[in-house]
């Protein structure tokens, strides 16, 4: 049993049945297409059944059921697992059949945001207490964090796996786009969901999505070329000739152990390399500050701004429409303009980042100017999460290793998400103080909220996040 479960996600061999040589780049072509935009939008729906918490934490903290300290531990839940689950999924995946361990991680993420709905529907019938319902979010919000955890590796590695590296940097911005496309879903469709009908059915929505990924990805994403008949893509995009991949590839092949201890060897130096490790470093910081925004800037919104829900949603959805622009762009900018070099475009995005945290923040009441910040905001952290959330470190080491290095760019990322969310949580919640207020003719007392520490942390995170990579800017691509 345990064998078939192995081979069940074993990555595909070639197949016996190979394309005629005069319909292989067209089919080569029909199937890329298809496997990126089964990653890209298969991708997008696996960040709805992801962020469906940052819509209904609002809702949630005004039934009384848990408080912002509580909601900060479990989305933290979810980063944490996330983290460790990047990591080892990371180097899970470069051996894996993509399109199956991709469907798998999103089918338990759509069913445990069901369970949350559920869960939701029954507290008060069932008389929960506020810690069991802590405490039962917790484990459902962790599992579901491993489950994200197979999303973003096979996705971005069956980019590396049918494109060329001539085109890898304009292909993967385009990818990072499906960040801000989910999460553009998830703040327009959740959060219009949850604004008519209540926060559990939000969890409904997102699990909809979810099933519709999984059709995606099962039936339009595939394993490598090889396994569609088709040659390597380092032969059929001309990077090198069918002797030259023979001639280095020798009987790899044919000998799936010889195979997995050369990965297992790039890997291992991958480990070792510490430009991915700055890297991953860099990326960990970048991420406490967009996962400030994206976890608690509706909350910033309607406690320190005045704003409703359906406003507040509408401000953060302007960042995610424009860092569809940033992710979009990034790749071709690099690769047109710096000939592959990220580093330069990664640092003034680095800035303009820190520049946009503080008009949101600092920068008053009025719509307009929030809109703007949440404009330069997307579009900053559009190009940062393709370039320090993938892309160089991507570049700094072998196609065959693409995961390892995801993996601990990604550990490192969601592992500082997780404790911004904490350290946020809590030094939100520690400054709430009860004030009188008359609310429809009634004098009553309610909770004011002061984010001015919490600022201070993000923006401090945002500082570091763009410094660091200098270190790195002398830095070539490993060789092993």
């Amino acid at each position: 049993m345990a064998k078939g479960f192995l081979n069940f996600y074993k990555i595909s061999g070639p197949s016996a049945t190979k394309v005629a040589e005069d319909k292989a780049d067209k089919m080569y072509k029909k199937l890329r297409i298809q496997a990126f935009l089964a990653a890209t939008f298969g991708y997008s729906l696996y960040y709805v059944c992801r962020t469906t918490l940052n819509v209904v934490k609002q809702p949630i903290i005004d039934s009384g059921l848990l408080d912002a300290a509580q909601l900060g531990v479990v989305s933290s839940c979810l980063l944490f697992a996330y983290a460790i689950g990047k990591f080892v999924n990371g180097f899970l995946a470069d051996y894996c059949n993509i399109k199956r361990f991709m469907a798998t991680g999103l089918v338990v993420s759509a069913f445990m945001n069901f369970l949350m709905g559920i869960f939701g529907f029954t507290e008060g019938a069932l008389g929960i207490t506020n810690i069991v319902l802590f405490l039962s979010f917790s484990i459902m919000w962790c599992i579901n964090g491993w489950a994200q955890s197979m999303g973003a590796p096979p996705a971005i590695i069956s980019l590396s796996r049918w494109f060329p590296l001539k085109s890898r940097g304009t292909f993967y911005g385009f990818f990072s786009a499906s960040h801000n496309f989910g999460e553009g879903l998830s703040f327009l469709f959740v959060g219009l969901i949850v604004s008519h009908f209540g926060w559990q059915w939000g969890y409904f929505g997102a699990s909809l999505a979810g099933a519709l990924g999984v059709f995606l990805i099962l039936f339009f994403l595939h394993d490598n070329p090889e396994s569609k008949g088709l040659p390597p893509v380092e032969v059929i995009s001309g990077e090198k000739t069918r002797e030259e991949y023979d001639a280095e590839s020798g009987a790899k092949h044919a000998d799936s152990i010889a195979e997995s201890r050369e990965i297992k060897k790039m890997q291992t130096a991958v480990l070792k390399n510490p430009g991915v490790w700055i890297l991953a470093l860099s990326s960990a910081f970048m991420y406490m500050s967009r996962y400030a925004i994206n976890g608690w800037g509706m909350l910033f919104l309607q406690k320190a701004k005045g704003f409703t829900l359906q406003q507040a949603s509408m401000i953060i959805l302007i960042n995610t429409v424009m860092g569809v622009i940033g992710t979009v762009f990034s790749g071709w900018f690099s690769d047109t303009l710096f000939k592959g070099d990220r580093k330069y475009p990664a640092f003034i995005f680095g800035v303009l980042n820190t520049v946009a945290l503080c008009l949101f923040l600092f920068g008053g009441n009025g719509w307009l100017v929030n809109a703007l910040s949440m404009v330069l905001f997307g579009i900053a952290i559009g190009v940062l999460i393709c370039f320090l959330g993938g892309l160089m470190a991507v570049d700094l080491v072998p196609r065959k290793a693409t995961g390892a290095a995801l993996g601990i760019v990604g550990m490192a990322s969601y592992i500082a998400a997780g404790l911004q969310d904490i350290i946020s949580g809590r030094l939100i919640e520690r400054f709430v103080r009860e004030v009188p207020r008359v609310v429809n003719g009634v004098a009553t007392m309610v909770k004011e909220y002061d984010f001015h520490y919490a600022a201070y942390f993000w923006i401090a995170a945002s500082v570091i996040s763009f410094l660091l990579p200098i270190l790195n800017w002398h830095r070539k691509q490993q060789k092993i």
